[in-house]
């Protein structure tokens, strides 16, 4: 039986040094699943420096960097705050939700 090769990790130096993509085999989401998140993430676009870090770390894939300003899908955000955790400048805020 082949194993995998063991790769030390290394913090990446640069933006392009990240991985990009899935790190397993998925399907695509066909429903929202939005209503049962606590907090949601609020991006201060007065304060983004658009480095793009939360768009790469974030595991549903829902910031869209598309426009000038970053855009959070809420219908698919399931409010796990890896977004607000990993902004550097600190512009996304975890802001509770209201019903």
């Amino acid at each position: 039986m082949n194993r995998p090769k063991l790769k030390q990790w290394q913090e990446p130096v640069n933006i392009d040094a990240y991985p990009v993509g899935s790190t397993c085999p998925s399907d695509h989401l066909t429903s929202i699943n939005a209503g049962w998140r606590t907090y949601r993430p609020v991006i201060d676009t007065d304060k983004c420096v658009m480095c793009l870090r939360c768009f790469l770390l974030c595991p549903d894939g829902v910031i869209d960097k598309s426009g000038e300003k970053l855009v959070i899908d809420y219908d698919y955000c399931k409010g796990c705050g890896i977004c607000a955790h990993e902004c550097k400048p600190g512009c996304i805020e975890m802001v509770k939700e209201e019903k």
